[in-house]
Order: C-alpha cells, then sequence, then structure tokens
C-alpha cells in the first residue's frame, strides 16, 4: 500500500482537486483508493457528495477509539459511488483535536496505525491535508511514504511552500526514514508573466522536487466539483485531466525507481 498526502499551508491551491484527480485515475487503473479527508472544512467529503455534518462517522471517531485495528477501523470507511474509491470522510469536530487530545500520547501516529491495519485492503491511500500545521497534519505526514504539495503558480504561494518545506524538513527529523517530496505546480495560465516566472523559480529553486510539468487552469475542474465526479470520469479529455495522466505517471515511476 502506498499513502501519498496532499498537503500545504496555504489554502486555494488545488490540494482538493489534485487528490479527487489522482483518486479518480487511479481506480481506473483498477487500483484500490482509500481516500481520507483530515480537513475539518471538510471539502473532499463535500466534493464527493456526502453531508459531512450527518456522516454516520468520520475521522473524529478514530481518535475516540480504545484499540486500532482493521476490525475498528473499517466501519468508519465510507464506500462513494465510484468503482474502488472508498473514504474516511471530515468532521467539523476534527477541529477541537488539537484542543481536547493534542497533548496525549501518541496522537501523531494514530492515522499510521489505522491506514496499517489497512494494508491488505487498498493499493493507493490518499490524504488531503488541512492548510494549518497541527494533529491532522501531523498525523498525515507520519504516515505517508511521498508528500506532494501543489503550489499555485503565483507569487504569493512561493512563500506558503517555504514554510512548508520547513515543517516538512522538521518532521523529517523525527522519522527513523524520511517521506519523499513532490512538488506540482497548479493553476497555471502560460499566457500570464506571473505563472511562467513562479514556474521558472520553482525549477531553480526546488530542482530535485518540483516536477517539471505543470497542472493548467482548467474550468472542467470546477464543473466537476458541481457534479460531485472526478474530472476524469467528468471530462476525460480536457487538458486538466491530461496534466494530472501525466503527473500519475511520473510519480508511479519515481515510486517504482526508488523502491
Amino acid at each position: 500500500m502506498i499513502v501519498w498526502s496532499i498537503a500545504n499551508q496555504k489554502g486555494g491551491v488545488g490540494k482538493t482537486t489534485t487528490t479527487v484527480s489522482l483518486a479518480g485515475l487511479l481506480s481506473e487503473r483498477n487500483k484500490r483508493v482509500l481516500l481520507v479527508d483530515t480537513d475539518p472544512h471538510s471539502s473532499l467529503t463535500t466534493y464527493l457528495n456526502f453531508d459531512a455534518d450527518n456522516v454516520p462517522a468520520s475521522l473524529f471517531d478514530l481518535f475516540q477509539l480504545n484499540e486500532v485495528s482493521r476490525d475498528t477501523v473499517r466501519p468508519i470507511i465510507l464506500n462513494t459511488q465510484f468503482k474502488n474509491i472508498d473514504i474516511i470522510p471530515a468532521h467539523m469536530s476534527l477541529a477541537t483535536l488539537d484542543r481536547v487530545m493534542g497533548n496525549r500520547g501518541g496522537m501523531g501516529l494514530v492515522l499510521k496505525k489505522a491506514l496499517n491495519s489497512l494494508a491488505d485492503d487498498y493499493d493507493y491511500v490518499l490524504i488531503d491535508c488541512p492548510p494549518i500545521l497541527g494533529v491532522m497534519m501531523v498525523n498525515a505526514l507520519a504516515a505517508s511514504d511521498r508528500i506532494l504539495i501543489p503550489v499555485q503558480t503565483e507569487f504569493l504561494a512561493m512563500k506558503g511552500l517555504e514554510r512548508m518545506m520547513r515543517t516538512l524538513q522538521i518532521m523529517q527529523k523525527s522519522r527513523a526514514s524520511g517521506f519523499r517530496v513532490t512538488v506540482i505546480p497548479t493553476m497555471y495560465d502560460k499566457r500570464t508573466r506571473a505563472s511562467l516566472q513562479t514556474l521558472q523559480e520553482l525549477k531553480v529553486r526546488f530542482p530535485e522536487q518540483v516536477w517539471a510539468s505543470a497542472v493548467p487552469i482548467d474550468t472542467k475542474f470546477r464543473d466537476a466539483s458541481i457534479k460531485h465526479m472526478p474530472p476524469s470520469l467528468f471530462a476525460r479529455s480536457c487538458r486538466g485531466v491530461f496534466a494530472y495522466k501525466t503527473l500519475l505517471n511520473y510519480l508511479e515511476r519515481l515510486d517504482q525507481d526508488e523502491r
């Protein structure tokens, strides 16, 4: 089982779109995918047409378990309407975890233990992270093999990336084996100087981590979200989906080469 976290400490950079797009493409390749929504705002949960205020169970319940095992984790997982895609949904109660349970021993490894218990059930786990460093992001990073960082190709997004990279450096020092990092330029518009300059700067400053291509601005992403569908199922031939296919091929090659 391969675990990818989609994370950035800046909001609005395409984390949920990246998560759903990759999940849809993986499912079409007959990969069993588990999505984990760790954001109290529940964007991923809502995207997949669940009412986050009324889900029967959520990620919050995972942190209430006395024992983390396959038998206790499975009831928290919901089937989506899409083949090969399940989800552990979010709930607004996740926002209280830092205050209520943040100092409890072992809190940073709860998600990792839960996913380990599901290792035979899924090929991929994609974790959609909140834009703040707290218990949820710590859990996601601790559980991950690779961190995907979507970065909007505009100047202010570079500052968010710098903060995220510092966070990852701190996290890697606390782990026996470091996770790998891939930076994904998003919302790219080749007609604007800002996008061109930002993409070039990303390649210069993070040559080892940045994906050489970029995900373009594509209105089909918004249309797909309105229909609660992965973009690849909504508009298979659009340029945005083509970009994510190229990205997925690249990530699969990286994972294969690094094993």
